[in-house]
């Protein structure tokens, strides 16, 4: 008789279906976790804005300073940036090839979602490697860290962008390793979608920085006046 009236007065029965269908609550907060992690995401790349977005002042201030040797000069480094065009094209790949893995995992197609992520990854490493050879050759050509206050930026805003991406490959290396263990594709769905915005957001930003790094300092002395730092 209780056990009748629990079931009157909650519309359930305590041992009946609740209990016998775990997976009914689980499936119900899992587009809910989903939705945290993308909100997590979102929070994390508006810091990293905002942290870029100081670094991005503090270089068209520094850039206003009478001891600024611009990269772009005819001599310089970045007059014929021609080894950044080859990094921006491995990361464009790379982002190509993590969209598609988002688009096949929608689909449920795991063979395309495992090889366009996995080509997501290797055409990332094949950024950051180029970047170690620019990096390389600044030295060989003398342009070190402490030469000059336009050289220290250089590293420094390619360095931390480098520092985001190899942070991004260590959560694209987890979810390799689910893959590799046969993890159920909507187990894993929710990491491709994430990588894939994450890597959007990246290749945004390097194309903020490229076009930066390689303006003349005319241009930095106009935005330099556009935002009152002259």
């Amino acid at each position: 008789m209780s056990r009748l009236l629990l079931r009157n007065v909650d519309g359930a029965d305590p041992g009946g279906s609740w209990n016998r269908d775990p997976q009914g609550i689980e499936a119900g907060e899992g587009p809910d976790r989903n939705q945290v992690a993308k909100t997590g995401l979102r929070l994390f790349l508006l810091v990293v804005s905002s942290l870029f977005f100081l670094f991005l002042l503090a270089f068209i201030a520094r850039s206003q300073m009478a001891d600024w040797l611009p990269l772009t000069e005819p001599l310089a480094p970045l007059a014929n940036p021609w080894q950044l065009w080859v990094n921006s094209a491995f990361l464009v790949m790379s982002c190509i090839a993590l969209q598609w893995a988002r688009m096949a995992a929608r689909q449920a197609r795991l063979s395309a979602t495992v090889i366009g992520f996995v080509l997501g990854g290797v055409f990332a490493i094949a950024f950051l490697a180029g970047q170690v050879w620019v990096w390389q050759q600044f030295a060989a050509w003398g342009y070190f860290v402490a030469g000059n206050p336009a050289n220290s930026f250089f590293y420094l805003l390619t360095g931390v962008h480098g520092v985001h991406l190899l942070g991004g490959l260590i959560a694209w290396g987890r979810t390799v390793t689910k893959f590799l263990y046969r993890a159920p594709l909507p187990q894993l769905s929710a990491s491709v979608e994430l990588c894939a915005i994450y890597w959007h957001y990246l290749l945004g930003l390097w194309f903020v920085l490229f076009a930066l790094l390689t303006s003349t300092p005319q241009t930095y002395e106009a935005i330099a006046r556009l935002c009152g730092l002259r």
